[in-house]
């Protein structure tokens, strides 16, 4: 399990209209507060203190499993546009399974990354492949340089 300490107040919320909404730091638009997202954009939050750049973090990135459309939560790509990392995020009172893992890892099929992530705020696992296997990891990657 990897330890993850979210940054403290670094996400905007804000009311409207009687709704919370919370800034989406990449793709610059308030978004609808849920769980789900408020997990999402600390995670965005989290590997930005760690200088992973901005300019290459997807978040929700649409990917085609078959015929079925899926969106990854946040996808982060090296400096030669290669996916470096996906992260999937779930909300705090979800606990990471063996269904979340194999989410994942559908994922990876169309995007083959070297790093996996699953959170649900509270919990992260982490995974590197080294020779066509997932390895459990016990702290979060740098980005490499």
């Amino acid at each position: 399990m990897i330890k993850i300490e979210f940054p403290k107040q670094q996400v905007q919320i804000r009311q409207r209209s009687g709704v919370d909404e919370i800034f989406d730091i990449i793709r610059k638009k308030w978004l609808r507060l849920s769980p789900e997202e408020w997990v999402r954009q600390n995670m965005i939050h989290y590997v930005l203190l760690k200088k992973y750049p901005a300019s290459l973090i997807a978040v929700e990135k649409e990917i085609k499993l078959g015929e079925l459309i899926k969106r990854c939560d946040v996808v982060i790509y090296s400096r030669t546009a290669v996916p470096f990392m996906i992260i999937e995020c779930k909300e705090m009172k979800v606990p990471l399974s063996e269904k979340t893992l194999e989410q994942i890892l559908r994922y990876h099929i169309t995007l083959p990354a070297d790093y996996l992530i699953i959170t649900n705020g509270s919990y992260c696992f982490g995974f590197q492949k080294t020779d066509n296997q997932f390895i459990e990891i016990d702290k979060f990657p740098g980005y490499p340089e």
